[in-house]
């Protein structure tokens, strides 16, 4: 991507963008650094409930104009919330780019809050924190959570409790977002058929009036966040859903490339040890797969399956099994290799996305203060060996380590006694 182009504006808000003269669309999205993790527990839930109310009108577009604006010409718009961020994002055909600017910077700069938009948007998150408790695989991911950083903001669900919505009022909602939604805790990035210069002057004017503070804070994880060992609940599902977790080291460690290659032999993929032992040799489950998440100063790498409700116990012993393995043993030369194909392959097909391009642009300038071209992130991954692999694993996966979550419609002290035993193998 040699046509990245970063401009800093008065009082810290950061514009990036690469132009792709070959496209027909544009790409674009206003970054918050703040999400659930800068929330205390009065607040839980604040940053999603405020990525909602920004849909629901300004003070010159009503609801059904800002969709309109977008919509109406091709485009599409959403947001999300994670732990350390909220994302407000669009794709225009680009000859629209200006319209969709302009629409984005009145949400995020504008809001207006209105005391009946409040109280239904909060009815709205309480309906959909309803329909994820109905959902078994969000539910034993939010246990892990809950065990992983107890009374800690990671571990809180990033949608917060129907308790927690239900004292936050429009005021609260006002002060949350004028302490984050500032210039230095803003990144506007961009990625399609554009002008880099026109695009950073666009934004100068349209969030000219936005306040100038710096970066939000957040709560560190520190040795009084004591991680749990196990969480377990009955509930009368038909499956047996399960989360195996390792606390782990953050996104800026040396050792985060040797970590994600050590997820993809594990679990990113069909070719993976766990889906082919698990799954294809076994038949215990249909879902089965890895993942690392890395924040700023902490992380976890996490296994989970949804199970054979009578045969889950097997089904942790195979994953124990090869988590012993990826620790104790290196990975063969063939398999370290499949691997990393995998992991530059992606990134190389990502690379064809104006989406994926101005996500990527905007998480590297939030979160590590500066660019990264692929090809060094290639390098840094083909450069990892067995050993790296071997000394991640060793460094993370073990028994003191591990936090298991269970939801199961079978869950007896025998079961609980034979899984424990599993994990003090480890």
């Amino acid at each position: 991507m040699e046509n990245v182009c970063i401009t800093e504006l008065p009082g810290g808000l950061r514009v990036v963008s690469v132009a792709l003269p070959h496209v027909e669309s544009v790409s674009l999205g206003i970054m918050a650094g703040v999400g659930s993790r800068y929330e205390n527990r009065q607040m839980a839930g604040a940053s999603h409930f405020v990525e909602h109310l920004l849909f629901k009108g300004t003070a010159k577009r009503s609801a059904q104009a800002i969709t309109r604006e977008i919509e109406g010409r091709g485009g599409y718009l959403n947001a999300f919330t994670q732990e350390e961020g909220t994302c407000y994002y669009a794709r225009i055909p680009y000859n629209h780019l200006k319209s969709a600017l302009n629409v984005l910077c009145d949400m995020y700069l504008n809001p207006r809050l209105a005391e009946r938009d409040v109280e239904r948007e909060r009815r709205v998150i309480i309906e959909e924190i309803m329909m994820y408790r109905d959902q078994p695989h969000h539910v034993v991911e939010e246990m892990l959570g809950e065990a992983l950083w107890p009374e800690h903001p990671l571990g809180r669900p990033v949608i917060g409790y129907p308790e927690t919505l239900a004292r936050m009022d429009r005021e609260k909602i006002r002060s949350y977002i004028g302490r984050h939604y500032a210039s230095g805790n803003t990144v506007v990035a961009l990625a399609g058929r554009l002008e880099h210069e026109q695009c950073a002057g666009m934004v100068a004017e349209y969030l000219e009036k936005l306040p100038r503070r710096m970066r939000s804070r957040c709560k560190a994880v520190d040795d009084s966040v004591v991680r749990l060992p196990r969480a377990f609940q009955q509930k009368a599902i038909e499956q047996t859903h399960l989360e195996l977790g390792f606390r782990c080291f953050g996104r800026h460690d040396r050792r985060r490339h040797a970590l994600r290659v050590m997820n993809t032999i594990m679990g990113e993929n069909m070719s993976s040890r766990l889906f082919q032992q698990v799954r294809e040799k076994h038949g215990l489950a249909y879902s089965v797969h890895s993942h690392a998440h890395m924040f700023t100063d902490c992380g976890a790498w996490v296994v989970s399956a949804g199970l054979d409700r009578g045969r889950y116990v097997k089904a942790l012993e195979l994953i124990v099994r090869e988590v012993v393995r990826i620790r104790d043993k290196p990975p063969s030369r063939q398999e370290l290799k499949r691997a990393k194909d995998y992991m530059t392959g992606q990134l190389r097909l990502a690379a064809e996305s104006t989406s994926h391009q101005m996500m990527w642009l905007g998480d590297n300038i939030m979160n590590y203060d500066r660019f990264i071209p692929r090809s060094e992130v290639i390098a840094q991954v083909n450069a990892v060996t067995a050993d790296d692999v071997s000394a991640v694993a060793r460094d993370i996966l073990h028994a003191d380590n591990a936090t298991l979550a269970v939801l199961s419609p079978d869950l007896s002290p025998v079961q609980e006694g034979e899984m424990n035993r599993m994990i003090a193998k480890i």
